[in-house]
Order: C-alpha cells, then sequence, then structure tokens
C-alpha cells in the first residue's frame, strides 16, 4: 500500500465521513436482512439480498473517483441457534430454512476507500411483544446485549482492553451464559479488519498469557464483536465448507494451476485485503476449485464456519465505534427491543450496573440528571435510550 507513510485516521473529517456512510450502508442493509428473516426463508436468500444492497448503495457513493474501491467488507452471514458465526452458503451448499423461535445472527460489512463499517444483530424468529421469548434464548440475547452496551461504555482512550475482557466474563456468567473462548474483536485501519489492538473474549489460560494488553487510544476505530454461548463456549469447526476467506498480504507463493491463478489474481483485482464470498465469483465451480491451492498455501486465510454444541443457543453483537477527541461515537448497530426478551436474570456485579445505566451518547452527557430517573428503572436492563447510534 503505497499511502502507508502516511496513514489516514479519523483525526481527518474525510475519514470520519467516509466511516459514517459505510456505516450506514450497514445499518440499513441489516435491517433489510432482518425485516426479510421471516420463517420459511432460506438463508441462502438473506445472505444474497445483503450482499446485493450493500453492492449497489456503495455503488452509488464517490461516483467520480473511479479508482476508489468500496464495497463489501465482510460478505453476509446468517448463523442460526448453535452456528456461532460464518455461515453463508453457496448455490450448491446444503441451504437451511429459518423457522419460527430460531436465534439469528447477521453479521456484514461495509467499506468506503477501504474504511470499514462491521455491524452484527441477534433476534428470535417470530418474537413479538405478546409473546415475548423466555428461557435460554432469552438469557444468551440479553447477556450478548448488555456485553455489547458495557463495552461502548468501556472501549474509550485510556482505557485497557482487559478491562473489557473483564466485563464480558462478568455479564455471561451473570446470565449462566459464557463468552465464546478466544474470540478477538479488532482495531480497524484503512484496509485492514483486523488490525493490531485486539479485545480477546473469555481467554484461556496460555492466551491470557500470550494476548497483549493495549489501551485504547483517541483516533483509533475498534469492531466491537460480543459472541455469548448458552453452552461451555467452545467454538468448534462443524465441517461445513468454509465459503469466506481473505487475502493475506504478507504470504507469496507461486501458484501451479492455471485454475488457481486465474481465481487469485481476481481475487487481488476484485477484494484486495477484503474478507469475499465464493458467491460473488460468476463460475462458483471453478471458485471452489481455484480456492482450495491459495488457501493450501496461507494466500488466502478462511473464516471457517463454527458450532456451539448442539441444543446450545449463540447470540452475537459487533458495532464499529470511532473513539473521537469529544467521546466515541458509535456508527453501526441493529435495532434492540428488550420488551421481546425476558429473562430472570440479571447483572449482579454493582459496578457493572452502574456502568450500564451511565449515559453513552455524547450528546445526553448533559441531561444526564434528568435521565438518572427513568434509567433507574431499568436498573440493569436496557440502556438503549441513552446510547443510539449517533446520527
Amino acid at each position: 500500500m503505497s499511502d502507508e507513510e502516511q496513514e489516514q485516521t479519523i483525526a481527518e473529517d474525510l475519514v470520519v465521513t467516509k466511516y459514517k456512510m459505510g456505516g450506514d450502508i450497514a445499518n440499513q442493509a441489516l435491517r433489510l436482512v432482518v425485516d426479510a428473516a421471516k420463517p420459511g426463508v432460506s438463508v441462502l436468500s438473506l445472505c444474497e439480498k445483503g450482499d446485493a444492497y450493500i453492492m449497489a448503495e456503495t455503488g452509488k457513493v464517490f461516483k467520480k473517483e473511479k479508482e476508489m474501491k468500496k464495497g463489501i467488507a465482510f460478505p453476509t452471514s446468517v448463523s442460526v441457534n448453535n452456528c456461532v458465526c460464518h455461515f453463508s452458503p453457496l448455490k450448491s451448499d446444503p441451504d437451511y430454512t429459518l423457522k419460527d423461535g430460531d436465534l439469528v445472527k447477521i453479521d456484514l460489512g461495509v467499506h468506503v476507500d477501504g474504511f470499514i463499517a462491521n455491524v452484527a444483530h441477534s433476534f428470535s424468529v417470530g418474537a413479538t411483544k405478546e409473546i415475548p421469548i423466555t428461557g435460554r434464548k432469552a438469557d444468551v440475547i440479553k447477556a450478548a446485549h448488555l456485553c455489547a452496551e458495557a463495552a461502548l461504555r468501556l472501549v474509550k482512550p485510556g482505557n485497557q482492553n482487559t478491562k473489557v475482557t473483564e466485563a464480558w466474563n462478568k455479564i455471561a456468567q451473570s446470565f449462566k451464559c459464557t463468552a465464546i473462548e478466544g474470540m478477538l474483536s479488532h482495531q480497524l485501519k484503512q484496509h485492514v479488519i483486523d488490525g493490531e489492538k485486539t479485545i480477546i473474549q473469555n481467554p484461556t489460560d496460555q492466551q491470557r498469557k500470550d494476548h497483549e494488553k493495549a489501551e485504547f487510544e483517541v483516533h483509533e476505530v475498534y469492531a466491537v464483536d460480543v459472541l455469548i454461548s448458552t453452552g461451555e463456549g467452545k467454538a468448534r469447526d462443524g465441517g461445513q465448507r468454509t465459503t469466506i476467506y481473505k487475502r493475506d498480504p504478507s504470504k507469496q507463493y507461486g501458484l501451479k494451476m492455471k485454475t488457481s491463478r486465474t481465481f487469485f489474481s481476481e481475487v487481488e483485482r476484485r477484494f484486495d485485503a477484503m474478507p469475499f464470498t465464493l458467491r460473488a465469483f460468476e463460475d462458483e465451480a471453478k471458485a471452489r476449485l481455484g480456492v482450495v491451492e491459495c488457501a493450501k498455501h496461507e494466500l488466502l486465510q478462511p473464516f471457517s464456519v463454527l458450532n456451539e454444541k448442539e441444543g446450545e443457543f449463540v447470540a452475537q453483537f459487533k458495532f464499529t465505534v470511532l473513539l473521537m477527541a469529544n467521546g466515541p461515537h458509535r456508527i453501526t448497530s441493529g435495532a434492540f427491543e428488550p420488551e421481546l426478551y425476558k429473562s430472570e436474570y440479571e447483572v449482579q456485579d454493582a459496578e457493572l450496573r452502574t456502568l450500564l445505566q451511565s449515559s453513552a451518547s455524547r450528546k445526553t452527557q448533559k441531561k444526564k440528571k434528568k435521565k438518572a430517573s427513568k434509567t433507574a428503572e431499568n436498573a440493569t436492563g436496557q440502556p438503549t435510550e441513552d446510547a443510539e447510534v449517533a446520527e
């Protein structure tokens, strides 16, 4: 990347604008897919719908800048119930049809000029205020939502990444749930979805030793990704086909097969270092063939489909946050409806209860006193009225 000497950050207004454009498109794509996720609808059709919307909308911005790369930063994935992440089937793969009561996680990403806005959201198909979800599904969705809300208040300049990890473990445990072991939330940079600073979930002793402690700094951007399980929190490769990959720019290899070379040059031309799906290739069969040698020699990193044990439920919430000089600014998130989920549990830790009741919006800091009585009712409930996605 030629412009590496002069890294562009959100200290520049134009960069913030590009992030917000991507964030708006990501939020709209998410809403579109959530609204379409009804009983009888296929997961493949939802993934195609999300990706098509992102491509169409990113095609409308910065039209005069012919050289500017923009589009999908993470292909639409729809992972159901005990499937943890990255389920985004090809036309030739076994599909899944949604059923009433399924716990659905939608994950997608958008970039404008390499500035990435990621989002993920969880909900239960067919839940209504009249018939809210109860039991373990409600527990895990509320736990994951509150973990995301806690992170929104903790990922700010001066705080350590370990503080977020600890809060997530405590909140998950309050709901008799477990954070998925070893999952990472990454710092985002231009064209880089997996920046060096990370927040780890539920690390093993070894991971805790190896994981870099880091302090959040002003003008950084993070994709904060929360994955909580009703089970023991171990995500395993379920044997389904991997369909999402990304280029590893640090690896070089002379590919032997012509199909692999053709496929790889198309990857480099169209996607650069962004994650992509094999669905995006005109000839899916050739893409399935071409990817094998590229993955074997680590030119491409796989995003494997991971699963928790059958019968468990996993919930995910992910948002992108810009650490602006005047406070954190969340640019992506789905519309969470707390009244649809009734759990018998709540956050026990007094410090975390106070944190969750505090305002996360920069605009509402001055109105905090007025809000105090209102948020007190919620105790550890849903502090969403103060933590809206900034316009």
